[in-house]
């Protein structure tokens, strides 16, 4: 069995602080529901349009591989089954970056994981996010669970 790195629902609170940089990746600013972490990633919008209001089971795990062994090779990957089954959208990534952020007693720690240029910044509560390494291999996986309740074209 897979063991999760992350595992929450998060809540779109905005999109493209600042302006959009292009048109093909969304910088997706949110909140995760349970474990209240601030999360801004990019996706690809063509691919995975995200919309303020919009909730997303998010997950990041080590490994596709139902039985929690690594991935080793890609093609095999394809001809499983596997944890991508069950969400839409999936990127594969290596954290790169890990910083503290604030002063005692409200230390946060800040990962950043990027996903072939496509990035995560995920801040917490320092415990919650020690099970992270640098140069550390992962999957990003979303699904969508709620759809935003306003109008769009």
């Amino acid at each position: 069995m897979v063991k999760y790195l992350f595992d929450d629902v998060i809540v779109v609170n905005q999109l493209d602080p600042g302006g959009k940089k292009s048109n093909k990746v969304s910088r997706i600013v949110a909140r995760s529901e349970q474990l209240g972490m601030a999360v801004e990633l990019d996706v690809n919008a063509e691919m995975y349009p995200v919309y303020v209001g919009d909730k997303l089971k998010m997950v990041l795990a080590p490994t596709l591989n139902l039985d929690g062994t690594p991935v080793t090779n890609f093609v095999s990957l394809a001809r499983g089954k596997s944890l991508a089954d069950d969400f839409d959208y999936v990127m594969h990534g290596t954290l790169y970056d890990i910083t503290k952020k604030g002063s005692e007693p409200n230390i946060k720690q800040v990962i950043h994981v990027s996903f072939g240029g496509l990035l995560l910044e995920l801040e917490g509560d320092l415990p919650k996010l020690a099970i992270f390494k640098r140069d550390q291999t992962m999957f990003l996986l979303l699904k969508k669970v709620q759809k935003s309740l306003t109008f769009k074209k």
